[in-house]
This record gives C-alpha cells, structure tokens and sequence, in this order.
C-alpha cells in the first residue's frame, strides 16, 4: 500500500492521531500493550510483532493492525524500522439508560 492511500484509510477509520514512528537496528520491546488501537504502515526496514494467537513479521509496504490492549512484544530488524502510524483512543463503553 502506498503512504496516500494509507493516509485516506485512516482518515476513513477515523483514526485521529497520526504520527511517523522509528526504532533502532536489531532493538525490541517486551511484552506490552497500548490504551489505543494503532493501524501502521511500515516506510523503511522491518518489524516482527507477536501476539498470543500468531508472530508475523511487517515489511516496507505491509500494514499492521492492533487493537488497544492486545499484549505484544515487537523485534526490530537488522535496519531498523520506520512506519507510519494511525492510533484511535479506546472510547468509554456507552451505558444504556436505566
């Protein structure tokens, strides 16, 4: 997927915080999670990220999808990693009146 193209989804999911991200050759995050769901485009290099259900790794071009509060650890490849990435907050759950 091309960055214009990307830009639009997010737009179009609503996805209001948008902001390019880049990690180190070879570094890591441990298992973590975020209060927000994130949508990325990877720009440069590469990323493995893996949850409980599947490890995949993300390269120039791919799209990753994560929602918020899904545990994960990311690996960072031998270039690093740069991507483009949409993040939506968790909204609160709506109560019914009652």
């Amino acid at each position: 997927m091309d960055r214009r193209a990307f830009e639009a989804l997010l737009a179009a999911e609503q996805f209001e915080q948008v902001t390019t991200v880049e990690r180190e050759p070879n570094g890591s995050f441990d298992l973590h999670s975020h209060p927000f769901e994130a949508k990325a485009l990877v720009i440069e290099g590469e990323l493995s990220i893996r949850t409980a259900d599947e490890e995949r790794l993300y390269r120039a071009g791919e799209v990753f999808h994560l929602l918020a509060d899904v545990p994960h650890s990311e690996v960072f490849g031998p270039a690093g990693v740069k991507y483009l990435v949409g993040r939506k907050q968790r909204r609160p759950a709506e109560t019914s009146p009652g």
